[in-house]
């Protein structure tokens, strides 16, 4: 199952690369598309991600992974659900003609750097995954 902790925080760690490149897409796509241009890095922060890191928590459990990885392994899931609140907070935070306002940059700054906190946990984890022992075979003795 070590083996299987490593891989899904690799896999983790590549998502989360991933939503840089996509956010970039969103940004430097013209003419603006609105949602549309940061698709791939909505469903990439709404759900593949959740889902790469319930992976990865199960799979340290069945590694035997000490408590404290198994918690640090839990922390990206903590850190998406606060990158949803910021994006909707910056969001909101327009002024009355829709533009966006110095609190909402600032905000939606939050949520780049929430982003770059994680891509740490994450490799924290997979530093924390590839430490674990493998666990050697059980040798049954012959009587």
């Amino acid at each position: 199952m070590r083996k299987a902790f490593v891989v899904s925080s690799g896999v983790l760690l590549a998502a989360f690369a991933l939503q840089f490149v996509f956010a970039a897409v969103g940004a430097f796509t013209k003419p603006a598309g609105g949602d549309h241009s940061y698709r791939l890095h909505s469903i990439t922060g709404t759900a593949v991600i959740p889902l790469l890191t319930l992976l990865t928590i199960l799979f340290a459990a069945l590694a035997k992974a000490p408590g404290k990885l198994i918690g640090l392994t839990a922390v990206p899931l903590a850190l998406v659900v606060l990158q949803a609140l910021l994006a909707g907070i910056a969001t909101g935070l327009t002024d009355a003609s829709g533009q966006t306002t110095t609190a909402g940059l600032i905000v939606g700054g939050l949520h780049a750097v929430n982003g770059i906190v994680a891509v740490h946990v994450v490799v924290a984890v997979m530093r924390g995954a590839r430490k674990l022992p493998d666990r050697a075979p059980v040798l049954v003795e012959q009587a």
